[in-house]
């Protein structure tokens, strides 16, 4: 069943705009509320956001449909999404909520929902909620808001867990790029508890910056900041810190792959890599593959998001997984990729190897790779364009096993992604190209 309005990574879209107008909004809070009453006690619901000015109307709405369903709410207020799903898993909740978009800007948001167990939906649970929306929507019920109360304690229990898991005592000199987001007020307050030395960037949200031209999709100037100074590394989250990117002290980019070499080399040497597996997507590049075998350790490539690379974590009883994007996941300590957790533990690689990130890093041999986000009006199956289709199956042909093609349509955004890598630039460009006009021709805006 094709969902309507659940994508890769929860509920998604333009504020005032469906899904994200008012009615809909308060239809998903009671649809969810709903879902939830199999419980014989009134279930709890804990809410948190990230800066964005449209947060605290569309917490306010999820929770008058929450309450209209029987539940009760705990709002946290501002705090990161991995917190949100920690402190469900901790404390008495039957779910969390986050109001965020995550990596888009600030005229988008969202809602991503945990269950009891701070892992996220299912596919089959998502699909109940979606058809509850629909009952709801079909009663035309005046949605209405509910007043809400902050108990922001949540925000310091979360924090301390994370400190209980630091075992480093000397560490870099490392430059933060909070993104004017979520991670704006957390990430200081645990590096002042690690004892990190620590210079901070674009932490100081006002509604509208969040992810402007800073964060990790935005990373030049931290490469810059990071490169004419003393600094050993820097990192930089996202909106809602679930993802975190590096910068070597060279200024060179250090994306997901690179830690997820890092971090599985290290938790290997430290008999902590159960399976010596780890899980990554489809969008991973095949230098990550030959750099792990390597080490003798196996991949795993899921669908891309990393709901599914947690489900294979899962099945396999893996403990480190994620995605080139800056998911990543270690599941001794998280139930979802976490940006906190993944900074400090790269700090504790960098500083237990004696040497530098870009030293670290250079044991990542890439194959060329490109990734093109082209604009469409419309997401049709590919099999329906017989000149898309038989494209990609041309081009992955000429590849053979040198070379890799990835084209998926964003599961948040009205875009068409077309990945291609393999030992030859040319190659690549030249895939690429062809694909991308195709698309441009066809689906294009």
């Amino acid at each position: 069943m094709e969902k309507k309005y659940f994508g890769t990574d929860g509920i998604r879209g333009v504020v005032s705009h469906p899904p994200l107008d008012d009615t809909t909004v308060y239809a998903i809070g009671a649809a969810l509320g709903g879902t939830l009453q199999s419980s014989p006690q009134t279930p709890n619901v804990l809410i948190g956001m990230d800066t964005r000015e449209s947060g605290p109307r569309i917490a306010s709405l999820l929770a008058g449909g929450l309450r209209q369903a029987g539940a009760e709410v705990v709002f946290a207020g501002v705090i990161t999404t991995p917190a949100v799903a920690y402190l469900t898993q901790q404390k008495p909740y039957a779910a969390g909520v986050m109001v965020s978009a995550s990596h888009n800007h600030y005229q988008d948001n969202g809602i991503k929902v945990f269950g009891d167990t701070g892992f996220k939906l299912s596919d089959d649970v998502e699909e109940q909620i979606e058809s509850e929306v629909e009952v709801h929507l079909a009663k035309d019920i005046e949605p209405h808001t509910l007043k809400l109360t902050l108990d922001d304690r949540g925000s310091d229990h979360y924090l301390s867990h994370l400190a209980s898991l630091w075992k480093t005592k000397s560490t870099p000199y490392v430059l933060v790029d909070c993104a004017n987001g979520a991670a704006s007020e957390l990430a200081p307050k645990l590096f002042e508890m690690l004892d990190v030395n620590a210079e901070f960037l674009s932490c100081s949200p006002d509604g509208q910056n969040i992810n402007r031209d800073c964060g990790s999709l935005h990373m030049d100037e931290l490469r810059r900041r990071v490169a004419s100074s003393s600094a050993d590394l820097g990192v930089a989250f996202d909106g809602d810190a679930d993802r975190a990117l590096f910068v070597a002290e060279n200024g060179d980019l250090v994306d997901g792959d690179a830690v997820l070499l890092l971090a599985a080399k290290y938790l290997s040497q430290n008999n902590r890599l159960s399976q010596e597996t780890v899980v990554t997507t489809v969008m991973a590049n095949m230098g990550l593959e030959k750099s792990l075998q390597n080490f003798g350790i196996s991949m795993v490539r899921t669908a891309v998001g990393d709901k599914y690379v947690l489900e294979e974590m899962k099945r396999l009883g893996a403990v480190l997984g994620g995605e080139q994007s800056g998911h990543i996941i270690f599941a001794d300590a998280a139930t979802t990729g976490d940006g906190l957790l993944t900074a400090c533990r790269m700090l504790e690689i960098v500083a237990a190897s004696g040497t530098s990130l870009s030293q670290l890093a250079s044991q990542l041999v890439l194959f060329p790779q490109t990734l093109r986000n082209i604009k469409v009006e419309q997401k049709p199956a590919l099999q329906k364009i017989p000149a898309i289709a038989q494209q990609i199956t041309r081009s992955q042909q000429k590849l053979g096993d040198r070379g890799r093609i990835v084209v998926r349509y964003s599961g948040t955004e009205p875009l068409v992604r077309v990945m291609v890598e393999a030992e030859d630039p040319a190659d690549v460009e030249y895939h690429a190209s062809i694909l991308a006009k195709l698309f441009e021709e066809h689906l294009g805006v």
